[in-house]
């Protein structure tokens, strides 16, 4: 029992976290403002402050956690490992004229933040619950950009997008319960991971996501970003 228990939390807790996924693709599905240009505007918006929530979390929760783990040139060689396969990715996705650069990005934050949850609940640490919360919350306007993007290509039914966030939704409690099984006491691992995605996510913001926050003459948008990085701020300090 006392190894099933936290097991069952965990899990969860994972699931806490990945459900806001399908939920930010509903919103994105019955979201409609009108006037038009009031529309245009939230969309950026919340592209923008998802990109900010990124940031937060390599800012925050990935690169300092691999830097109280890992060496220099450990961090360094996982960072720059992360970026170029992204960067090969993206010419692949680009090659093959798919556009799922938002996608990409949440799952880069999100899977080594329920492995990190997972280990993190193991070692012993709280805050737990706050974390899922938090990494819920992120995923929310991530699943909503997501579904927008996925959509404007025209190739896929909006059940089926949601399908797949739904899938999606259940690596949040698979790789939360591995993380407490498998990597508790491998806090490298983690680390690695961690700085790895940071990488990773760096890449993606600056090179799709920002661009898709512009819009001119509007001034929301940027804001977006500060709500979004401030969200990482005020979590990490409720953690500490």
């Amino acid at each position: 029992m006392g190894t099933i228990e936290p097991l069952i939390t965990i899990l969860l807790l994972g699931l806490l976290a990945g459900a806001a996924i399908p939920v930010g693709g509903f919103l994105a599905k019955i979201e409609s403002i009108h006037p038009a240009w009031l529309e245009a505007e939230f969309r950026h918006f919340v592209i923008a402050f998802g990109g900010g929530a990124l940031l937060s979390a390599v800012a925050l929760v990935l690169v300092p956690h691999g830097m109280a783990h890992l060496s220099v040139v450990a961090v360094a060689s996982w960072f720059l490992a992360g970026s170029l396969a992204m960067m090969a990715l993206d010419i692949y996705l680009e090659r093959s004229q798919m556009s799922i650069s938002n996608l990409v990005a949440m799952l880069s934050d999100f899977l080594p933040e329920a492995i990190a949850l997972g280990a993190t609940f193991g070692s012993g640490q709280g805050g737990g619950l706050l974390l899922a919360f938090l990494i819920a919350m992120q995923n929310l306007p991530e699943g909503f950009n997501a579904y927008r993007e996925m959509m404007s290509q025209g190739k896929l039914t909006s059940r089926a997008v949601l399908g797949s966030f739904i899938v999606l939704s259940l690596l949040g409690p698979l790789c939360a319960g591995g993380g407490y099984l498998l990597l508790r006491t491998h806090t490298d691992v983690v680390a690695a991971l961690a700085v790895f995605a940071a990488g990773a996510i760096l890449y993606i913001v600056f090179g799709d996501i920002a661009p898709q926050a512009k819009l001119e003459r509007r001034w929301a948008p940027p804001l977006g970003a500060v709500g979004g990085f401030l969200l990482g701020v005020v979590g990490q300090m409720l953690l500490m």
